[in-house]
């Protein structure tokens, strides 16, 4: 219960600042989410993964086969 009295405590008084510092503290408590928070990954990590199952196989070959395949 201290630590909503205490979060209720801090909200009123971030209030009572001008909307300027307002502004600054957001941003400042942004970034410290921010740097706590687990970083992301980028899908281009992905880049070759796998690439040797698809070694010594001709693209358009395997592409008219899957198109092929799908006539029966």
């Amino acid at each position: 219960m201290a630590m909503l009295n205490s979060y209720n405590e801090l909200l009123t008084q971030i209030q009572k600042i001008p909307l300027q510092e307002q502004r600054r503290l957001l941003q400042e408590l942004q970034m410290i989410v921010k740097r706590k928070t687990k970083p992301s990954h980028s899908l281009l990590e992905l880049e070759g993964l796998g690439k040797e199952i698809w070694e010594g196989i001709d693209p358009q070959q395997y592409v008219d086969e899957e198109r092929n395949s799908w006539n029966g």
